[in-house]
């Protein structure tokens, strides 16, 4: 009988982790930051079909990077937590916290338990009357709660840097896009640009459903009055 050969648990975690690192960083990055009403998702994305950004409840939005049909999974999956809370309890108890560590939990055991850990790296976020919460949750589910900004994906710490320079929680939407754009365009021989940017958020000032998504057109025009 032939044996396998035996491998530590600290190289076994390390190996894995060092998988979903690569399929991570492969994707173009996604930012996201608090401003004045809500709070601002941006990323480089030439599909108009297949979004990074996304709501999942009424005052919860989602952003991910990685392989597409596995953080779509996840998303899928979060709704379906939301709507089955709501409708058991009440709206007021799905919270960005709740569903934040659900996925946590859910990474995590595909991480130690899963023959492949997911290539997936998320941002729950949820918009209060006061506030915004924004937590990013790793491929091997290790959770952050992120004071205000975050970019997951690509070349995360020289845009989240990037990010720290720029970032006013009280500025406008207009000031928040063109925050994120230049933190996107950190290591880029140019400026990203912005048909290529797929822009969505939450909006404490709408009705129930506080998600936005902006058309090109609208991000555009929003650009060109900066300029």
């Amino acid at each position: 009988m032939a044996m396998m050969p035996y491998v530590s648990p600290e190289q076994l975690m390390k190996d894995r982790a060092e998988f979903a690192q690569k399929g991570i960083s492969r994707g173009k990055s996604v930012v996201g930051l608090a401003y004045a009403d809500g709070v601002l998702f941006v990323s480089e994305n030439p599909s108009t079909s297949l979004h990074k950004v996304s709501e999942i409840y009424d005052r919860i939005g989602f952003a991910a990077v990685g392989k597409y049909n596995e953080f779509e999974q996840l998303r899928v999956a979060g709704i379906r937590i939301a709507d089955v809370k709501g409708y058991t309890y009440a709206r007021e108890d799905v919270t960005g916290r709740a569903l934040a560590n659900a996925y946590a939990n859910f990474l995590g055991a595909g991480f130690t338990e899963s023959s492949k850990p997911f290539e997936v790296e998320l941002v729950v976020a949820e918009v209060l009357p006061d506030g915004v919460e924004l937590y990013h949750v790793r491929y091997d589910g290790f959770i952050t709660d992120e004071a205000g900004y975050v970019a997951i994906g690509g070349i995360s710490e020289a845009i989240t840097t990037a990010l720290a320079d720029q970032f006013d929680p009280q500025a406008s939407l207009q000031g928040a896009l063109v925050a994120a754009r230049h933190a996107l365009s950190t290591g880029e021989d140019r400026e990203v640009e912005p048909a290529g940017l797929e822009v969505a958020g939450l909006d404490r000032t709408r009705g129930r459903r506080k998600f936005f998504r902006a058309s090109a057109v609208a991000v555009a025009e929003l650009l060109e009055a900066t300029e």
